[in-house]
């Protein structure tokens, strides 16, 4: 498909159609796509294969109703064969094999009869899975225009899900809750809100505290919230500096899985965690991504980095992006579509972030980096808009579905992070990679929520790390 294709919808005329003309188009069925046509029609929803066996609790795999099928093929011939104009008559499909949510399916239209007499067009139709197993097929009558329609293509509205809800953590918490909690040091623990957000973890299974910091601070913290130290192991330091380096001690000695940030600077942790003689580096550059889910985007995100690199590199970013891709992994996503932002979505030597964004997809290109699909540059608009996208005329296996929006800098991934949450209503977690164990590194200002999922995703990590360190 080319650019001008993107803009512009041309028909083709009833004198312009021969036998065997073909057209075709390929399209990924999603999980949205089977809940908003179960929303459109009003039908009992997404239902299991009929041959699917049921599992212990009754559920089984979800699959599309047959005529999300029968859209598409419609879909099809009103914008390419014969395309604008088409008056649609008469549609006999057999309903041979389930659709099933994240297939790649190819819909295709051909051209079996014709009658000049009515302009009436006989059309087969198909609809196949990506092992070539034929799910849907028949036939489709119309009546082809008698007048070259060409018109700029309108971007569809973008109707979203509310995917998110007001359960995204307690999903979390049912995801994660076969995992054995782990020991983590939660580091100077030395106000009301970190104190209690360490002990909330503990209280959702997630994690076994220990607290590393001034006995006697600890204790007035706890005094404060009202909360009970009683069974808690303390590791007495004398200060914040201390503790983020005893915390670290701990963690090379396999004494705890993670870390938790108390009420001490993060630069004080981080660079206890970075020390190059006593710390916890890896051959790969520490970066931190947010993972976020707002009712206005479909599907869990990643931005990094926010919140430790200010200003990185290259090489410095292809380890930010290789860290998010991991995380990206651990939390559920097998091939994450990664966004490389910048200001515009041409490369513009003028703009370095371009550049770094057009260098890091050849990166992915020469298997430097791995597991995920790379694109970029991409303005944030054409990232996480497919009609955005559509209206520039990007193509793109990235643009309008991103996983992950890699930033230029510390800044720009800071505002958007924080926009995400504060006027987008996102939920948020908080997490370091690159280190030899997960850093939970929350914000002051982040609510209880977000803490409980910096800590279940730190569990995940945690488990990850068992079999594959970094």
């Amino acid at each position: 498909m080319t650019d001008d294709d993107l803009r512009i919808l041309r028909n083709r005329t009833f004198d312009e159609l021969a036998v065997g003309q073909t057209a075709r188009i390929e399209r990924t069925l999603t999980a949205d796509d089977v809940a908003l046509f179960a929303v459109l029609s009003g039908d009992a929803g997404p239902q299991p294969p009929v041959d699917a066996p049921a599992a212990a609790n009754g559920a089984s795999a979800v699959i599309a109703h047959g005529m999300w099928g029968g859209a598409m093929i419609a879909a099809l011939l009103g914008t390419r064969l014969p395309g604008p104009g088409t008056i649609h008559r008469r549609q006999d499909l057999r309903f041979l094999a389930p659709l099933k949510p994240g297939e790649q399916l190819a819909i295709q239209v051909t051209v079996t009869a014709l009658d000049p007499a009515t302009r009436g067009v006989v059309l087969a139709c198909a609809c196949t899975r990506p092992d070539g197993t034929i799910a849907i097929e028949g036939e489709a009558e119309v009546i082809a225009p008698d007048v070259r329609i060409e018109r700029p293509r309108t971007a569809l509205p973008e109707i979203r899900l509310d995917a998110a809800g007001n359960d995204g953590l307690a999903r979390l918490l049912a995801h994660v809750a076969p995992l054995e909690a782990i020991r983590v040091a939660v580091v100077h623990p030395c106000d009301a809100l970190s104190l209690s957000g360490a002990l909330d973890a503990r209280d959702a299974g997630l994690i076994v505290p220990v607290l590393v910091g001034p006995r006697a601070r600890i204790e007035a913290a706890a005094a404060e919230a009202g909360v009970d130290l009683a069974g808690l192991e303390i590791e007495d330091a004398p200060h914040s500096h201390a503790a983020a380096a005893r915390a670290v001690e701990l963690a090379r000695a396999g004494k705890v899985e993670a870390l938790m940030k108390g009420s001490l600077h993060t630069d004080e942790l981080m660079g206890a965690v970075v020390a190059s003689a006593t710390g916890l580096r890896t051959k790969r550059r520490v970066s931190h991504c947010f993972v976020l889910q707002t009712p206005h985007y479909p599907r869990p995100f990643i931005v990094t980095d926010a919140a430790i690199n200010l200003a990185p590199d290259l090489a410095q970013k292809a380890d930010i992006v290789r860290n998010a891709i991991d995380l990206a992994h651990v939390i559920g996503v097998e091939l994450p579509k990664v966004a490389i932002l910048a200001a515009v979505e041409t490369v513009t030597p003028s703009m370095p972030a371009t550049l770094d964004a057009a260098a890091l997809c050849k990166m992915a290109d020469r298997g430097q980096i791995e597991g995920a699909v790379l694109d970029g540059p991409l303005a944030f608009d054409n990232a996480v808009s497919i009609a955005a996208a559509r209206t520039k005329g990007i193509v793109s296996e990235v643009a309008g579905q991103a996983d992950i929006l890699v930033v230029p800098d510390l800044e720009s991934g800071n505002m958007l992070a924080k926009q995400v949450m504060f006027m987008g209503d996102a939920a948020s977690a908080g997490i370091v990679l690159g280190a030899k164990v997960p850093v939970v590194l929350t914000s002051r200002a982040d609510p209880r929520e977000a803490r409980m999922a910096s800590c279940a995703i730190a569990l995940m990590l945690a488990h990850r790390y068992r079999t594959a360190p970094p």
